[in-house]
């Protein structure tokens, strides 16, 4: 019995065998085989040539030279469609693979831990300090992180603000990954891209996820991938909170109301989500047509490896980088490499994105070196005006839901925020550390808490002034007018100071506003005249002036109406006890 089972085994593995072979053989004249193996310049075999033949992302990764595969992933050797494009991503750029595409070795190895650990990513200044000023961390120094959120899904009542109010600027996010958001909000976020993506001409789609979903839409362009890094990129997201980048361009955010109407209509100069602005002076840098990175420097943009805590520890540029008579070093004594001496020996800078060669001037010694401004920072005197936001009126309504940002999931909860008003001039001084710096409402929070059945069960206030360099400077300075004349400008706020029987007195205009928590402080006070602090700095070193200061400020603003300029003979040796025949008592 068992020759004719052994036989009928041979027979069935033999059917097998043919069957196989006429699979094989048949799927071999269904493939449709490149006419040549391709390689790169650099010697690498990269099959996705063979149909992308028109990708031109830019000479330094020239599909030619390293291909498709070294930055969007996939089966390089795979001559199927579906399995070459296994695995690949739309956005090498996107933190999450960023590892295995910028950073891979050969490339850019060391970046990837830096970008991760640079406060674009971590977004930790602000998380930190949302989470110290609600109360829910005992510093503002706290180690929490985007990636921290993304992965945890930590909640709490700060952090659900900023995940449904905040959470669209930082690298972490993706592109597109809102749907039906508008344009501006999609092209947000992704990593690397961020910064380095440039749509190529003719690009307006913006909704596209995936390589399906765009070989079903057909040809789309390669974008350019460039170190060139232009300024919209930038005021993707630098155009809330402080709007250092539309300052920057002499774009005030003004209020909602569309003033000045064109043709009875309200105002066309809209920002995007229906913010009207107003057109300022624009910065002496933007002036002259200076990009963002010809000032702002590698290490502070993408990190140098270490995760720091504010800005102010990241941040490395300064006004003396430059002007001073031997410029080029940051503050942390990194050479600013495009700095250097030019033809006559006079220092020069090279713009980045546009090679510009923009001479180097030294402030003025004769106003800068005067004593009684030696404590001034450069902006307190240059940056002639900055957005000033009061009064933060913030809601959340746990009877409705609301998009978190970061899951990408409506949860309960829907947050609103409106303000009191915003202003533009008298930019606030205050002292930090040992510098005289600009201060602006930070987060002037009035926060209302309504609970599921639609009722308001609490809420809280929490008002900080925060210091700012607000990217507005002017070549010329403020007048001495507007420091030493001016209530708003040393802190005290809109009103009258007055001074009888050897008493100073301050009679504000702004009243503050009514709350659960009963009437605040004047929006814009931050002291009072006798010296007391009304709302918090945004850091614990930063504080208004005390009374013996406003009181040496202000009694300058006496002598102003006959001694105009800083080099009046007046001022020469003064002291707060020189008496004036004008005004015998100061």
């Amino acid at each position: 019995m068992s020759a004719p089972r052994n036989s009928f085994s041979l027979l069935v593995a033999a059917l097998a065998v043919l069957a196989l072979t006429g699979y094989l053989a048949w799927q071999e004249r269904q493939t449709e085989r490149p006419e040549q193996i391709e390689v790169t310049t650099a010697g690498f075999l990269e099959m996705c040539l063979s149909c992308h033949k028109d990708e031109q992302p830019d000479p330094a990764h020239a599909a030619t030279m390293i291909g498709c595969s070294p930055c969007h992933l996939g089966d390089a050797a795979a001559i199927d469609k579906d399995k070459a494009h296994k695995g690949m991503v739309l956005n090498p750029g996107d933190l999450r693979v960023a590892e295995k595409s910028c950073g891979k070795e050969g490339c850019h190895p060391a970046d990837v831990r830096k970008v991760k650990n640079s406060l674009m990513a971590t977004n930790r200044g602000i998380l930190s300090t949302l989470l110290y000023y609600w109360g829910e961390r005992d510093t503002q120094n706290a180690a929490i992180t985007v990636e921290q959120l993304l992965e945890s899904g930590e909640n709490s009542l700060a952090l659900d603000y900023f995940r449904k109010l905040c959470a669209t600027c930082h690298l972490w996010k993706q592109k597109n990954d809102l749907p039906g958001a508008p344009k501006f909000f999609n092209e947000k976020g992704g990593g690397c891209s961020a910064c380095h993506y440039i749509p190529a001409k003719g690009d307006v789609r913006t909704t596209v996820t995936s390589f399906d979903e765009k070989r079903q839409q057909g040809k789309k362009p390669h974008p350019q991938i460039s170190k060139k890094v232009p300024d919209e990129n930038c005021v993707r997201c630098h155009n809330r909170s402080g709007r250092i980048g539309i300052s920057y361009a002499g774009m005030f955010e003004g209020e909602g109301y569309g003033t000045p109407y064109e043709k009875g209509k309200p105002s066309s100069k809209q920002l995007p989500g229906g913010r009207f602005y107003l057109e300022i002076a624009e910065d002496v840098h933007h002036t002259k047509g200076m990009s963002c990175i010809d000032c702002h420097t590698r290490e502070e943009i993408m990190g140098d490896g270490t995760q720091y805590a504010h800005y102010e520890e990241q941040l490395e540029i300064s006004c003396e980088g430059c002007h001073t008579a031997e410029p080029g070093l940051t503050r942390k004594g990194r050479k600013v490499t495009n700095i250097s001496k030019g033809k006559e020996g006079a220092f020069v800078l090279t713009g980045r994105n546009d090679g510009e060669i923009r001479p180097l001037r030294p402030p003025k010694q004769d106003a800068c070196a005067y004593p009684g401004h030696q404590r001034l920072s450069c902006v307190a005197c240059h940056a002639t005006w900055v957005p000033q936001c009061y009064g933060c009126h913030v809601k959340r309504d746990l009877s409705d839901t609301h998009l978190d940002k970061l899951s990408l999931k409506e949860t309960p909860g829907a947050w609103e925020e409106g303000r009191s008003y915003i202003r533009y001039e008298q930019p606030m001084l205050a002292v930090w550390k040992d510098k005289v710096v600009i201060v602006t409402p930070g987060c002037q929070d009035v926060v209302t808490l309504i609970g599921k059945d639609g009722k308001v069960e609490g809420g809280f206030n929490r008002f900080t002034m925060a210091a700012i360099n607000p990217h507005t400077t002017q070549a010329k300075g403020r007048p001495c007018a507007d420091c030493h004349a001016s209530t708003k400008t040393v802190g005290l706020g809109q009103g009258t100071v007055t001074k009888k029987d050897g008493k100073w007195a301050f009679h504000p205009v702004d009243q503050g506003v009514e709350t659960l928590q009963g009437r605040t402080v004047p929006l814009d006070a931050f002291v009072t005249i006798d010296g007391q602090q009304l709302q918090h700095g945004s850091r614990p070193d930063l504080r208004p002036f005390n009374a013996e200061e406003l009181r040496r400020i202000l009694r300058v603003g006496l002598c102003l109406p006959c001694h105009e300029r800083y080099d009046d003979p007046a001022y020469k040796e003064y002291t707060p006890q020189r008496s004036c025949p004008k005004y015998q008592e100061p």
